[in-house]
């Protein structure tokens, strides 16, 4: 992995790639010979630990407004710092278990936007089963959605 931030600055900003970011993972980890501890575990269990270690910046802090205002700089580099280690490990385990996580998100979306019609949702953070209930008192209609593994399991999403 050859200069991972060669062109840092503006001429990168929002054109960075999940494949990207994917292949300097792999590069990384095969370069340092570490492959053969990225088992989805171990990486699920370093990704928990990042978690950890972000949540701990926000902590003491109460409601932060969006934008972050008052943070200094020093701080903002940290958190940059916290919420890159992880979106890489989440990205090398979406990768390791192969999943494509653009095309696995995007899904997640759509079927968010199910879940959650903007009629039933617009302004509320009632979760959706809250939402649904209050759909089947009002119309007739259910919706179904249905997720089959390859396995033949059916994970009903609602």
């Amino acid at each position: 992995m050859k200069g991972a931030v060669e062109n840092e600055g503006e001429e990168l900003k929002g054109v960075v790639s999940l494949e990207l970011l994917k292949e300097n993972m792999a590069d990384f980890a095969k370069e340092r010979e570490w492959d053969q501890f990225h088992t989805p575990r171990n990486l699920l269990l370093a990704l928990v630990g990042e978690v950890g270690e972000l949540s701990e910046i926000f902590q003491w802090k109460g409601e932060v407004p969006k934008g972050l205002p008052n943070w200094e700089e020093k701080e903002k580099e940290h958190l940059g710092e916290e919420l890159s280690d992880v979106l890489l490990y989440l990205v090398r385990l979406s990768d390791i278990c192969g999943i494509d996580l653009g095309i696995a998100a995007l899904r997640k979306l759509e079927l968010n936007a199910i879940k959650y019609p903007v009629s039933l949702s617009k302004g509320s953070s009632k979760k959706s089963t809250t939402l649904l209930c209050k759909s089947t008192t009002t119309t007739s209609t259910n919706i179904n959605i249905s997720n089959e593994s390859e396995d033949g399991v059916t994970d009903d999403l609602l």
